[in-house]
């Protein structure tokens, strides 16, 4: 994916892209990957006069994506869209009657296929979908691989559906994590990244530029 003058690039999702953003200022990226990725475009790039900006919320699920999507993508008119969600949707169901239900998954594909019909139908954007992860620290975060491995697998089926680049996060941040530790990428809860954890998002989502 090339990257062109005046492109403006808009990270959406919940808390593992809000990291902090101050949402009184439209143009704070946060302190995660987001402002990782753009200190490294806009160094590699200073001829391409970038916009980036971040539109995560922390504990949004599709659905909150899906019913702000007008004022927080459309709107904007982005040219790259990148977007991450899906963790919240398995995390707040565990212990309830909609963990890996099959008609839960379905309203889950339903509204992800809904945004990304309105991406390609309002605005010009090339999307990237990064997948959500958990990782096995602490122990029972493995219990909630029965609910979010339906979901992976959705937001991949969705990718190949719609043509876009892909992140395949949940896999890269495993194979990390085997050779080292799982804390060092996301501490005490297995979800949301430590410094170093999103250093590895912001280096596997960089990839897909140019490649």
């Amino acid at each position: 994916m090339k990257l062109k003058a005046n492109d403006t690039i808009l990270f959406i999702g919940d808390s593992i892209t809000d990291v902090g953003r101050d949402r009184d200022d439209s143009q704070h990226l946060g302190y995660g990957y987001p402002l990782m990725i753009a200190g490294n475009l806009l160094a590699a790039y200073p001829e391409l006069d970038l916009k980036i900006l971040n539109r995560g919320i922390g504990g949004n699920h599709v659905s909150h994506l899906q019913a702000r999507w007008q004022s927080d993508c459309l709107d904007l008119q982005p040219d790259i869209v990148s977007i991450l969600i899906g963790i919240n949707d398995t995390w707040h169901s565990v212990g309830t009657k909609e963990f890996g239900n099959k008609e839960e998954l379905k309203r889950f594909e339903a509204e992800y296929r809904d945004i990304l019909m309105q991406v390609k139908e309002k605005t010009n954007a090339k999307i990237v979908m990064v997948e959500p992860y958990v990782l096995p620290y602490p122990e029972d975060r493995k219990e909630w691989r029965f609910d979010l491995d339906q979901r992976i697998q959705i937001i991949r089926d969705l990718a190949k559906e719609f043509s876009t680049e892909f992140v395949p996060l949940d896999g890269i941040l495993h194979s990390i994590g085997i050779k080292s530790n799982y804390q060092y990428l996301t501490g005490e809860d297995g979800v949301h990244p430590t410094i170093a954890g999103h250093g590895v998002i912001a280096k596997e989502w960089l990839k897909i530029i140019e490649n």
